[in-house]
């Protein structure tokens, strides 16, 4: 499905302060530069279903999430293996394929209906050609997100199934509302009849009564 793309103006009418606020850290920018920049890191509508990249194809673009949630997963054997949910506030892309323009190993698909600004390859060369400071912020962005994934990775494979679940309902409660049952086994490492047990055996410990003395 194709993705319904607005008008490059369309920042005109909303608050462009609070989508581009980004652009500040790019220094005093111009009225005309700041128009540019929005045109070139265009805001557009995705409809749930739609696979904004698939294994095997070059990343061309990357995704900051302003509504809506996207899923990266794995296909092995016919199965599917998750590995993130990216929502609100959260860049999104597969960032080797991206970076060196070479065919990808996993999927990106939205989840639910997703409002993302997308930035090209080709429009970030040409934004780093043009405000060499935004190659700084890039890096910085990208480095932090390595960071954070290396973390989750370890994490995870440390980790009993109970306990991720246990981490993932602290730090992302509103995943559990968002996301279908067994996309959520798929991303803690179990299949959807464990999770189900795990919810059970974890619901049967909160309702216990605590023990008397």
């Amino acid at each position: 499905m194709l993705p319904v793309e607005e008008s490059p103006f369309s920042y005109l009418y909303r608050d462009m302060d609070e989508e581009y606020e980004f652009l500040d850290e790019l220094g005093d920018l111009s009225t005309a530069d700041r128009e540019l920049l929005a045109q070139l890191i265009p805001t557009r509508s995705y409809s749930r279903g739609t696979v904004l990249l698939r294994e095997g194809e070059v990343a061309r673009e990357a995704y900051y999430v302003l509504e809506g949630c996207v899923r990266a997963y794995y296909l092995v054997n016919g199965e599917e293996y998750t590995t993130a949910f990216y929502t609100e506030n959260e860049s999104c892309a597969a960032l080797y394929s991206y970076t060196n323009q070479v065919p990808a190993s996993f999927f990106l698909e939205c989840i639910e209906d997703c409002t993302l600004t997308v930035l090209s390859f080709e429009n970030e060369q040409r934004i780093i050609r043009d405000y060499p400071r935004f190659e700084s912020l890039c890096r910085v962005s990208m480095e932090s997100d390595f960071g954070k994934n290396q973390e989750m990775l370890a994490f995870y494979l440390s980790k009993s199934p109970e306990e991720r679940y246990l981490h993932l309902l602290e730090t992302r409660p509103e995943l559990f509302r968002r996301i279908p049952q067994y996309q959520l086994a798929s991303y803690l490492g179990v299949k959807p009849e464990s999770l189900s047990r795990i919810r059970k055996r974890i619901a049967g410990k909160e309702q216990k009564p605590p023990a008397t003395s």
